[in-house]
């Protein structure tokens, strides 16, 4: 069916809109240096995961080979960050080990909302015995402490990098559940949505379509702080023995060995607990960024 110019005015006006919004999102985010700085940390240790086999000289050591010929070498220019008990490059152990630790961040994140979103959005929009029986199940796993549930999940699973991440992303999806349900309980009594319900679009057509892309912008902001928590616990649960086995490189797994030869050689462990703090620091300050940024009243007010 042809459009009407009427209508072709229209959606040349929303398409306007949206990118005049996006314009000033953008603007708003450059003029952020702390969350510049953040964006730079966060993509220079992505890199160096990514890239880990050609960004140093030591990959097999990297992967877990010992060289028992150099173990506890201090920092010098041949290891910038010194050697650990089996004599492996410690940069290198940090590279490959950003590549379990930042997989775990990004997928649990993902994971919980895969399953947090749909569970909060038809709670919230349905209402009744719907959200009744959604969010007593909710509560459930709200009521245990977190890193403990994940800790009792991952025993129960075996410890493994899979293992350890479908136990964080258990124990998280309740939070993103509660918060899209909070969302769409508002949003529900919107005049666009009542309109839409009163020219017969579907429910789930209007929970795609119109409910959802609104409750992304607080998801996206809870997600990127999440990331970081998630690096963390996931660091927890292979400091006790539960996560990334040897010989893969895990941050976490680094400072439980490293601890025991931090007094006097501390670059081994204190160089994998550096690498846990920036990057859990780089996503939450990069989360309080994109928080200010998508809300319009608080990108006018900076």
């Amino acid at each position: 069916m042809a459009l009407s110019p009427n209508d072709v005015d229209v959606r040349a006006q929303r398409r306007s809109a949206r990118y005049q919004e996006y314009r000033l999102m953008l603007g708003a985010f450059r003029r952020d240096i702390l969350a510049l700085i953040s964006l730079v940390i966060i993509l220079a240790f992505v890199i160096g995961a990514i890239f880990a086999p050609w960004l140093t000289p030591y990959p097999d050591q990297g992967r877990g080979e010992p060289n028992i010929l150099e173990k506890f070498q201090p920092p010098s220019w041949k290891h910038p960050l010194g050697t650990d008990y089996l004599g492996r490059d410690v940069l290198a152990r940090i590279l490959f080990g950003g590549r379990s630790s930042l997989s775990i961040g990004f997928l649990v994140v993902f994971l919980a909302g895969l399953i947090g979103i749909p569970l909060g959005a038809i709670a919230g929009f349905y209402g009744g015995w719907i959200d009744e029986v959604l969010m007593r199940i909710t509560d459930v796993f709200l009521s245990f402490p977190p890193l403990l549930l994940a800790v009792a999940i991952a025993a129960a699973l075996g410890p493994s990098f899979v293992n350890t991440m479908i136990a964080i992303a258990v124990t998280w999806w309740p939070w993103y559940a509660r918060l899209v349900r909070a969302q769409t309980l508002s949003l529900r009594e919107q005049y666009f949505i009542q309109a839409a319900h009163s020219i017969g679009v579907g429910d789930l057509t209007i929970i795609l379509r119109h409910i959802l892309p609104n409750v992304l912008g607080p998801v996206l902001v809870q997600g990127t702080m999440d990331i970081g928590s998630a690096i963390l616990t996931g660091a927890a649960i292979s400091f006790i023995g539960l996560g990334v086995q040897p010989p893969t490189a895990d941050w976490g797994k680094m400072i439980s060995t490293g601890r025991i030869y931090f007094i006097e050689r501390p670059w081994f462990a204190g160089s994998a607990g550096a690498a846990i703090f920036l990057v859990a620091l780089a996503f939450n300050l990069l989360g309080d960024a994109v928080r200010d940024v998508t809300d319009p009243r608080t990108r006018r007010g900076a």
